[in-house]
């Protein structure tokens, strides 16, 4: 494959770079915004949930419902950004988060919540989920120069990090503080909804000062004589394709132990306070993107395929040995050591996605990529909840995950170790 050709400015054009540097700004703003949010509500997700009245099942239930509809949500952006406008798209979904937030404060109806869920824009796991990823992620590639994509999602990646570790400490915390000044737990959990629809708002102000620059390139002016086919694909139908069902494995496998999960199973198992859940999540993700700023400077030494593949096996095999350890402490010291490694697979995941499609290509791969992740992660958390309903079988979901995912590392290193990178 002939190598892409920047569709930006090189560097020394600080007239013209000076723009996309602020719509970088404003994206990186817009994730830090939207993963805090994310993370603030992550953890006393199910924890909500069950005090509804839910059973573990139900728990489930719901959380496969808002990953269900995240596909549908996703494949009309997908379809439809490139035509209507990216920041249009945007305020969409920030409007979403708006409406989910505000139904789960307002009633406690497991109908109008699993609706929220499904229309709405909830993440259980604390990461990205929504229209947001794939368009910011297309944004950002004709905003800098192929050279530095890989180390610019590195970036990327760590800000959304920091922001879930703060969100979910925040969460946490606040929730803990609440109940201790006479709040019922319900009551308590209410409040982290309201703070999420405030985050909502807040990213409909930032989108809406997006320029331009972000907006799709048109195809004539960066790849001439050629026609889109598939969904915005024509050249990089069967790599995408290929990587899309790869991801939909592990993604699958992911949703098994979603943040909202572990937390949930930590306090059954070990009866530990919210508090301290948010504490350790916070710890959790800080080293998460930490180490997925290091991993855009191994993929520059052995490859972005080898790096995906080596980081992520050791991280599954810790995932398999959390329930196996005997007291709470041991657990959190195997799950701290799981996140120093188990994010290094996604800015370089990422990277690898726009750089083997041509660059009109690129919003479509993203959106494709992301539906296929969200299409595999969609029935895991329901099964993880009937799992966790059955005592034998309350510590499987971790088992079947680790497994799953290095069944995931061994096709891709297979299918890949061979692509120019």
């Amino acid at each position: 494959m002939a190598p892409e050709q920047s569709s930006v400015p090189g560097p020394t054009d600080t007239a013209t770079m000076n723009p996309a540097i602020r719509d970088i700004v404003l994206l990186f703003s817009t994730r830090i915004t939207r993963l805090f949010a994310y993370g603030l509500i992550s953890v006393v997700l199910g924890l909500y949930l069950a005090s509804t009245g839910l059973s573990a099942s139900g728990v489930g239930a719901i959380l496969s419902a808002t990953l269900a509809g995240d596909i549908l949500v996703s494949l009309w952006v997908t379809l439809v950004a490139d035509r209507v406008g990216r920041k249009n798209m945007l305020l969409l979904g920030a409007a979403l988060m708006i409406l989910s937030g505000l139904v789960f404060l307002f009633t406690t109806d497991p109908v109008w919540i699993t609706l929220a869920a499904i229309i709405g824009i909830v993440s259980p796991s604390g990461g990205e989920i929504g229209p947001f990823l794939s368009i910011e992620q297309a944004a950002l590639s004709q905003l800098i120069p192929d050279n530095r994509r890989t180390r610019l999602f590195g970036w990327y990646n760590l800000a959304g990090c920091f922001a879930t570790a703060a969100g979910a400490l925040a969460g946490g915390w606040l929730a803990q503080l609440l109940q201790g000044l006479g709040w019922s737990e319900l009551e308590a959990y209410r409040s982290i909804m309201a703070s999420y629809a405030a985050c909502g708002l807040v990213l409909i102000v930032l989108f809406a000062t997006l320029s331009q620059r972000a907006e799709v390139v048109p195809v004539a002016r960066i790849s001439e004589g050629v026609a889109r086919k598939t969904i915005g694909l024509h050249r990089s139908k069967k790599v995408v394709f290929k990587l899309s069902s790869l991801f939909a494995l592990d993604a699958f496998a992911g949703g098994f132990v979603v943040q909202s999960m572990i937390a949930w199973w930590l306090h059954v198992r070990y009866g530990v306070d919210v508090g301290i859940l948010g504490t350790l999540f916070f710890g959790a993700n800080l080293l998460a993107g930490v180490s997925a700023l290091l991993a855009t400077r191994l993929a520059e030494r052995i490859g972005l395929v080898r790096t995906m593949v080596y980081s992520h096996i050791p991280s599954n095999i810790l995932l398999c040995l959390v329930p196996l350890m005997p007291d709470f402490w041991l657990a959190v010291a195997v799950l701290l050591l799981r996140a120093c490694i188990s994010q290094m697979d996604v800015p370089v995941r990422e990277s690898y996605t726009m750089t083997v499609v041509a660059p009109d290509e690129r919003s479509a791969a993203s959106g494709i990529t992301t539906v296929a992740r969200s299409v595999g992660a969609t029935l895991s958390p329901l099964l993880a909840g009937l799992f966790m309903a059955n005592p034998l079988l309350f510590s499987a979901p971790f088992f079947v995950a680790g497994g799953l995912k290095i069944l995931y590392d061994m096709m891709l290193y297979n299918m890949f170790q061979d692509t120019v990178e």
